[in-house]
Order: C-alpha cells, then structure tokens, then sequence
C-alpha cells in the first residue's frame, strides 16, 4: 500500500511512520550495496533493533558510528573487555552487553569471511534470491534465503543474525527491491540494481 508524500508522489506507507524515515526510504532502503563496511554495519545495526523499533537505531546511528570507529570491523575486532564496559556506558546507543559483545565477535568472523571470500560482499550477494520467486513487496519476514543465510553465519559463528534480521538486511542493501509496487522509489531500485556490479562477478 502507498500513501502520498508532500510532493504529490506515492510511496511506501511505512516512510510516514516517523520524521526520519521519508529520507531513510527515499535515498538508502533497497538500493544495492556492495561496500563491506556498510553491509558490516547494517547487519550490526540490525541486530541492535531486534525488540525495538527502526527508528530507536536510526535516530541513534551516528552515536553507533562514533562508538564502532564507522564499523570498521578490522578496528573492531580489536575491542577488548575494557571497550565493553565502555559501551555500556555510553547512553547514545543501546547498551545490551550480549549485543555489543556480538558486534565485536562478529567483526572477528568478518575478519575471517574476507579472508576465505575475499570480501564480505561477495558472500553476502551470493544469497540474492531470484526475482522470479519473490513473495509480494513487505507481506513476508523471512525468506528462504534469509533462513539460508543465517543458518550460514551462525554455523560461522555469528551472533544475533536470525532469519528475521538478515531478511530486514536484505530489504536495505538491495538484494531485494521490497518497494511496494506504485511506490515512486520502487523504479529507481530497480535501475540501480541492473547497473549494480554484483561482488564476485
């Protein structure tokens, strides 16, 4: 379903929900990203949100940012005990002690990824689903892929990336286009996602 914005176009009913999403939609959900930090952080960020709502971790991303050196996982996979009781501390972000500890672990496993991969996008992307299969645009929150990919990750010895969360990943970094049809964005995935260079091709 799509309402109108301000500017008389149509989008997904979900980006009047808050002040901070119209931007959010427009310019970052669904468009395809290859860079490793960026997919390292939204994995984390997603992870974060898990029993909270978006816009808690949205309206919170710089101080994440500042507190995960922009999750670089190759500085954060250095995090010692003494950097976790840092974090606890730090009220600009959610201070889940399992949470924080398993960005630092995952950043290890990252680490780790990259090494095997070559990057963590090429082993991301590997897990695009065929378009064919699709289910209609936000009526689903898993996917046979998403279940596929995080068995994948736990088995590498990832944290806090169920089913749920990697699919609301995939959702953002474009490996679908969940653009409900009719909403003004939806085309614009679409063409940055034939323009898009998968990693590893």
């Amino acid at each position: 379903m799509t309402i109108k914005g301000p500017d008389g176009k149509p989008r997904c009913e979900w980006c009047y929900a808050a002040p901070e999403f119209p931007h959010y939609h427009d310019t970052e959900w669904g468009f395809p990203v290859s860079d490793d930090h960026r997919l390292f952080e939204k994995l984390c960020l997603e992870s974060f949100q898990s029993g909270l709502s978006w816009r808690t971790i949205l309206v919170k991303r710089e101080n994440f940012r500042a507190a995960f050196h922009n999750f670089d996982f190759n500085k954060v996979a250095k995090f010692t005990q003494r950097d976790v009781s840092r974090l606890l501390k730090d009220e600009g972000i959610v201070r889940h002690r399992g949470k924080i500890e398993a960005v630092i672990n995952n950043a290890q496993r990252a680490q780790e990824l990259v090494n095997e991969e070559g990057s963590l996008a090429a082993f991301l992307w590997r897990y695009e689903p065929d378009t064919k299969k699709l289910a209609k645009p936000q009526t689903v929150s898993t996917s046979a892929e998403s279940i596929a990919l995080s068995k994948n990750l736990k088995k590498l010895g990832w944290k806090f990336v169920g089913p749920t969360t990697v699919y609301a990943f995939m959702q953002a970094m474009g490996l679908i286009n969940d653009h409900v049809k009719g909403c003004a964005i939806r085309g614009k995935i679409e063409s940055a996602r034939k323009r898009f260079k998968r990693p590893g091709n």
